[in-house]
């Protein structure tokens, strides 16, 4: 059995690598390192879960999280904001299925998103 999608949008290298890495046993991962290119994947996939950091290059997670909420496509695919930004996650908080403040321990990463699929 094939194993869901994850689509991973986070700038930072180290944690990008370390949320691919907390993912990865049971998402085939897909990771973006701007909001453009995040874009440009979502044209060509419908990931289970997406998780997505809110200050980026190119297009910005807020950009990203409306482009997924407006298309029907979508429809089934979870979003958790991983975040350092308190307010604009609050903000937010509404339209994701999950919202993690940064430092996000990878292991609950791991954990809170495989719930999303099983």
């Amino acid at each position: 059995m094939s194993k869901p999608t994850a689509l991973i949008v986070e700038d930072d290298p180290q944690l990008n690598n370390i949320f691919s890495l907390s993912l990865k046993n049971t998402f085939e991962i897909t990771t973006c390192m701007d909001g453009s290119e995040a874009l440009r994947q979502l044209e060509n996939m419908v990931p289970a879960i997406v998780i997505l950091d809110l200050n980026l290059p190119g297009a910005s997670g807020t950009e990203i999280l409306n482009y997924i909420r407006a298309n029907s496509q979508f429809e089934k695919t979870r979003v958790i904001l991983a975040t350092a930004d308190e307010r604009s996650a609050n903000e937010l908080e509404h339209k994701a299925d999950l919202v993690l403040l940064k430092p996000i321990s990878p292991i609950q990463l791991g954990t809170l998103a495989s719930r999303f699929v099983s």
